[in-house]
């Protein structure tokens, strides 16, 4: 069975809860989705096309997909537990924020490694106030992470010059959990408990991904053209999603680990292309 799993990790505490959508609302959790921790801390909601999870002091909760997968285009968010430090991992990290206070969006990406791939950008909106959607498209040619379809990161496989990629199965999780340690103002800012229990609210779980069966590690059928997140349009941003990446990296980025030479001297291979 796959270890390796797609994350989209919600770290958020607000007093109003979150709201996160995906794709299709109308698709019910159960058809794709399951609860794998923190089940008295998951609640169904409108007929189960909506599910909320809590976090208090004594635990959160988290969901995950049925089915890995080995390339498609998520709705969602994504992190993969486990004990080892090399895996493939693609991760939206909503990091909270201090009144008043942008809310800070954080992607990670591994590639059978310990990732430290980092980037922070400054959401232009009040995650709280409304659902939104947050997606990762992922084929052969890059993983691009998406905020309401606004490109806001693009991760090219450059594994012809020795950069590593995710080429093995992965599967879709979500959950919310406690991060007052570092996810917020870096770990300055704690969590007030007597404002729990926090509320997240997911939508959207639809799956438009490649699945492959449990207990294999061959993605390689998922690189079909049959697959329209494969065909040419999809290998690269257009011009429009391009000047609207630009943008967001010009106006939003506040980190970048591409950048940061105390952490990097040198500047990791893929950052130099």
């Amino acid at each position: 069975m796959s270890s390796l799993i797609f994350v989209f990790l919600i770290v958020l505490f607000t007093d109003d809860g979150v709201l996160v959508r995906g794709g299709n609302s109308e698709i019910n959790f159960d058809q794709n989705y399951k609860v794998i921790w923190g089940d008295n801390h998951a609640v169904s909601l409108n007929q189960g096309t909506e599910i909320q999870l809590l976090m208090d002091n004594s635990s959160g909760a988290g969901i995950g997909s049925k089915m890995d997968y080995g390339s498609g285009f998520f709705h969602l968010r994504i992190k993969v537990p486990g004990s080892s430090s090399r895996h493939d991992e693609l991760d939206f990290e909503l990091l909270g924020n201090r009144e008043e206070k942008p809310y800070i969006l954080q992607t990670n990406v591994f590639a059978d490694d310990g990732g430290n791939r980092e980037q922070k950008l400054k959401l232009w909106f009040d995650p709280r106030q409304d659902f939104h959607d947050y997606q990762i498209l992922w084929n052969q040619h890059h993983i691009v992470f998406f905020v309401d379809n606004i490109p806001i990161r693009v991760f090219k496989n450059m594994s012809n010059i020795g950069v590593s990629y995710p080429t093995k199965p992965m599967q879709i999780h979500a959950s919310l959990w406690d991060g007052d340690s570092w996810a917020t103002d870096g770990g300055r800012t704690k969590i007030n408990w007597s404002s729990a229990p926090f509320k997240a609210y997911f939508q959207g779980f639809d799956v438009k991904g490649c699945e492959v069966l449990q207990n294999s590690s061959d993605i390689q059928h998922c690189d079909s053209d049959k697959y329209q997140w494969n065909t040419p349009s999809f290998w690269q941003l257009d011009p429009v999603r391009q000047r609207q990446y630009e943008d967001v990296k010009t106006r939003y980025m506040i980190y970048d680990y591409c950048t940061d030479r105390k952490r990097n001297p040198t500047p990791p291979l893929e950052c130099q292309h």
